[in-house]
């Protein structure tokens, strides 16, 4: 008997030698994330769910350490350092969202940082009239403002038109597709004339309205989805292919 107690006492002492292990992978497994994180553009909402999920399965293990917010801040810091993008999108949200309240431009110029890159929404009505594509004086003054930010950072710009569903046929637009197009155009030719805008970065398109960003049940809505998106691209601008 003494010995069978004996047994059963040192089967209770510590975790299993296999816990070492599996901790040692979990913490390369976190550092490898880290280090991908790290080289990428951030998406807060994204990596804070990441970082929930990893957690979670972290706390098997007792006496685990938890990722804090300064942590978080601090990789921040380093994601911006190693990704010239993102310190270029931080820059233009910050100058541009001062621009948007001294002039009372909440309702009609929005920024969205996406996958592609930084979108600055611009509502229709800042820029053309219903039905037209030719650029309003506001309009004008809008886009001077954002070419004096936009001129300096290396990125490529794609500028997109969009419109709401109500048809459109007339000698100048035949459809929908020519609005949107020839609108995205118009802000491309207005950077490339009035700006200091490398023309070589500048891009158009026009989709027409199969891009809502609403339903076109409202007038409200319709108001919406009648816009311009100018997208400051992840990609850098490529100099070396100018000319060729």
């Amino acid at each position: 008997m003494p010995k069978l107690q004996r047994k059963k006492e040192e089967g209770n002492n510590g975790s299993p030698a296999w816990m070492v292990t599996f901790s040692d992978l979990m913490t390369l497994l976190l550092v490898f994330f880290v280090l991908l994180y790290s080289f990428s553009v951030m998406d807060i909402e994204k990596f804070e769910g990441f970082m929930s999920a990893f957690q979670a399965q972290l706390g098997v293990l007792d006496g685990g350490k938890t990722i804090n917010d300064e942590s978080l801040v601090a990789r921040g810091n380093i994601a911006q350092r190693f990704n010239p993008s993102l310190q270029n999108f931080n820059k233009v949200m910050g100058e541009m969202s001062t621009y948007i309240e001294q002039e009372g431009l909440n309702d009609r110029v929005e920024m969205e940082l996406t996958e592609r890159g930084l979108v600055v929404r611009l509502t229709g009505q800042v820029l053309y009239d219903v039905g037209k594509a030719e650029l309003k004086v506001g309009g004008k003054n809008l886009l001077d403002e954002i070419a004096k930010l936009l001129k300096d950072i290396p990125n490529d710009i794609m500028v997109e038109g969009h419109t709401d569903n109500w048809p459109i046929n007339n000698a100048d637009f035949p459809s929908n597709w020519e609005l949107s197009t020839t609108r995205a155009t118009n802000v491309v030719r207005y950077f490339m004339e009035n700006t200091a805008i490398e023309p070589s970065r500048l891009m158009a398109a026009g989709y027409s309205e199969y891009r809502p960003l609403f339903e076109n049940d409202t007038v409200e809505h319709r108001a919406k989805n009648r816009r311009i998106e100018i997208v400051i691209l992840n990609t850098l601008h490529n100099t070396d292919l100018e000319g060729r």
